[in-house]
């Protein structure tokens, strides 16, 4: 299952950065007075940094719809497809998308820009600060076979932010039993917020309950941690350490990025070599 990361991002523990995207039209905290304009330019602006600064891949999300919808609104989808679709021409590494919860929303919006890849909370059920948050895996999956792009990976997020899964379950018994009943192309673990350090003992522990699915970092990932996190997981999500003064709100610093990415190239030389 590694080698699917492997063909598309060229690398061993890729680097998957966030492009994260200004509130859109219907979001609480929308900037109708500069409108999308301003949500393209600023998405312009961060991708330019990300590249240069040399990500593996990028996945563009609604970060900033706080708060979010277990199911999106269309003019989502279709604002996320306008911003994606002008800065097409420009994006030069593999990239997927997120629509936040929404994994329906997230396979429709990579149809539409022929995204490589989804992340979502695909399965488990799960108390949190946007309610009860069910999930139906058979529905996702069924969902892409019948859009006809099986390519499009499906990377699930066992440990989403802000919620707690229903059940009393230990997250290695969560890592086993969501592989063999949903065949996730990938696994991500998370920390409690977007920017959180992810435990390394939670990654050890899912990767080592697992047969063959790739587990990626999902949040907290800095450049002084990334070597004992990569020498777990088999790839991270990045994206609070690539902004400005590591803070969440603030535009990607291009520097930080290739800091950081300087490091991960290092590391990866080393574990060649090893």
């Amino acid at each position: 299952m590694l080698s699917w990361m492997k063909d598309l991002f060229g690398v061993d523990k890729p680097i998957i950065a966030m492009c994260h995207l200004q509130p859109l039209p219907g979001d609480p905290n929308y900037d109708a007075a500069n409108g999308m304009q301003k949500v393209v330019a600023l998405a312009r602006n961060d991708l330019r940094a990300l590249q240069d600064g040399g990500v593996d891949g990028i996945m563009f999300s609604n970060e900033f719809s706080l708060p979010y919808l277990t199911q999106i609104e269309p003019v989502t989808i279709g604002a996320m497809a306008r911003v994606i679709g002008e800065l097409k021409s420009e994006i030069r590494v593999p990239y997927g998308v997120n629509c936040l919860w929404d994994p329906i929303a997230s396979l429709d919006l990579a149809v539409a820009v022929d995204g490589q890849f989804i992340r979502e909370i695909i399965s488990g059920v799960y108390a949190s600060d946007f309610g009860l948050w069910n999930t139906n895996a058979g529905k996702t999956a069924r969902h892409r076979m019948s859009l006809g792009v099986q390519h499009v990976r499906m990377l699930y997020n066992i440990v989403p932010e802000a919620a707690k899964y229903v059940a009393e379950r230990d997250i290695g018994s969560i890592a086993k039993t969501t592989e063999f009943n949903c065949q996730p192309d990938a696994m991500c673990v998370s920390g409690l917020t977007a920017g959180e350090e992810t435990d390394t003992q939670v990654l050890k522990i899912v990767k080592d309950s697992v047969k063959r699915t790739p587990i990626l970092c999902n949040t907290g990932c800095t450049i002084d941690n990334i070597e004992r996190q990569l020498s777990v997981a088999d790839g991270a999500v990045c994206a609070t350490t690539f902004k400005e003064k590591g803070i969440f709100e603030n535009p990607v610093d291009a520097k930080r990025v290739k800091a950081f990415m300087d490091k991960v190239k290092s590391i990866r030389q080393r574990i060649g070599e090893g």
